[in-house]
């Protein structure tokens, strides 16, 4: 069950973080960081990792974009 959660938490931070990949919109990584944070705590605390592992790809591209935009653009 909190795989499921954890993996509805990754879609919903990856709904922000897609957007965000366009120019000026950079800031939107801030409001999904939070949601990807606790879809990584919510996975770990799950008995598979499928969820975990999917937070983590979605942080991964997330913080990316932002230390391409220079964390604010």
């Amino acid at each position: 069950m909190l795989n499921i959660v954890s993996f509805i938490l990754g879609l919903l931070s990856l709904v922000i973080v897609i957007p965000s990949t366009i120019p000026l919109l950079g800031w939107g990584n801030w409001f999904a960081l939070p949601l990807i944070v606790a879809g990584i705590v919510v996975g770990q605390l799950s008995s598979k990792r499928s969820g975990r592992n999917f937070c983590l790809i979605v942080l991964l591209v997330a913080v990316i974009r932002l230390s391409l935009g220079g964390g604010i653009i």
